[in-house]
């Protein structure tokens, strides 16, 4: 599961393992051999799900699966922090980010940017972009709706 999120906090004493196969099942279950080689790199994501080894919290954020590793006690802080400070954001913004990190993966990056500059357009016309720019002027935080 947590490969199928967008970011990933985990709490310094977090293992992670793909453990299917140490159990005679294929390692690519649930996505992992389609999300995992996204995150990691191919050679990585092929070594965590044949061998179903578990690794550690400053491993997994060194091959880029974890984006923080943080104290046991903050993580859910931590990540709870980071869930209500994108809720606060511009969720068409943030949803069209989102889809873009998705469709580019594989577009040429021509195709790419026109896409992205398509999408900057339909941006400028949403209430959050008036929203962030009367803020700019005011010298506050934007508040999105």
């Amino acid at each position: 599961m947590a490969a199928a999120c967008d970011v990933r906090v985990a709490a310094e004493s977090a293992k992670i393992a793909f453990l299917f196969t140490k159990v005679g099942l294929s390692g690519a279950d649930m996505g992992a051999a389609w999300l995992l080689p996204r995150i990691v790199g191919l050679g990585l994501a092929a070594e965590l799900l044949m061998t179903g080894d578990f690794i550690d919290a400053q491993t997994a954020l060194r091959i880029g699966l974890y984006n923080r590793v943080v104290a046991d006690a903050a993580v859910m802080g931590e990540a709870r922090g980071l869930a209500e400070r994108l809720a606060r954001g511009p969720s068409v913004a943030l949803g069209i980010t989102k889809d873009a990190l998705n469709r580019e993966a594989h577009m040429d990056l021509v195709t790419a940017l026109e896409a992205e500059a398509r999408a900057q357009a339909g941006c400028m016309l949403s209430p959050n972009f008036r929203a962030a720019y009367e803020a700019f002027k005011a010298k506050r935080e934007p508040k999105f709706v």
